[in-house]
């Protein structure tokens, strides 16, 4: 058995242009009943919000299909640290979504500060967010990235604020997403498969490969976003393939080279 877990921007689509061959990739999965769930870290979206992305470019998809770093905070949060409450800095979206899924909110005493993607943030929620570490709360981000593409380039990620509120106030983060195994290991339930036969597809060294490397799953570098040969070089991870695009990956699977 094998299954596909695919990052999205920089391996299946850049902006709102998918990548010549991906849509064809995705129908490829889908006639040979390969399991597939595409992944993002970025928490300022829903889920729908993806499926509409991939259905406008020509993706075969359904929500089943998709796998954000808030669906995976929320099953953390649930596993992990069942009843508590959370103090949430994000977009309005991902407080309603967190909401909806029955995690409790709470703005003035809460039991864990939950860090997520927020281009609404204020220096007022960073001061609220800093006090309640400081008085002991614990601290959830839902991923590590330092930058988030965008239309424009990149935009500052919750990285530089993990670092922030750890250096002062000593608190650690429990990181879910990309390249934390927790994600990997739920797309891998989520399809219904072992780990072990989960394949990780992405164009990022320090998310996705590291991801697959800190799992101990197979991997493929797509060269079609972010990373370059000369950067994977330098890194020290050893993908199990490298292709220019997920256009090449079927050829790979017909050829048992992965």
């Amino acid at each position: 058995m094998m299954a596909f877990a695919l990052d999205m921007d920089g391996t299946v689509y850049k902006g709102e242009e998918a990548i010549p061959g991906a849509a064809e990739f995705v129908s490829f999965l889908r006639e040979r009943g390969i399991p597939f769930v595409f992944l993002t870290n970025n928490s300022s979206h829903g889920r729908g919000f993806y499926l509409r992305r991939l259905e406008r470019m020509g993706f075969d998809v359904s929500l089943e299909n998709i796998l954000t770093s808030t669906t995976a905070t929320v099953r953390y949060l649930r596993s992990v640290h069942p009843g508590r409450s959370v103090y949430p800095v994000g977009v309005d979206d991902f407080v309603c979504e967190i909401s909806e899924a029955g995690i409790e909110i709470d703005d003035e005493d809460p039991d864990i500060v939950l860090l997520a993607f927020d281009t609404s943030i204020t220096y007022g929620k960073i001061n609220k967010a800093y006090r309640f570490l400081k008085g002991g709360a614990g601290f959830v981000a839902t991923h590590p990235d330092d930058l988030c593409p965008t239309e424009q380039g990149y935009d500052i990620d919750i990285g530089p604020f993990i670092r922030m509120f750890e250096s002062m106030t000593g608190a650690v983060a429990e990181v879910v997403g990309k390249p934390s195994r927790r994600m990997l290991e739920m797309a891998a339930e989520e399809m219904g498969v072992r780990l072990s036969e989960v394949v990780m597809v992405g164009d990022r060294l320090y998310t996705d490969m590291r991801m697959a490397a800190n799992a101990g799953t197979r991997s493929v570098l797509v060269l079609s976003g972010e990373a370059t040969g000369e950067e994977l070089k330098a890194s020290g991870l050893a993908p199990t393939a490298v292709v220019g695009s997920v256009a090449e990956i079927p050829a790979l699977i017909e050829k048992s080279a992965l």
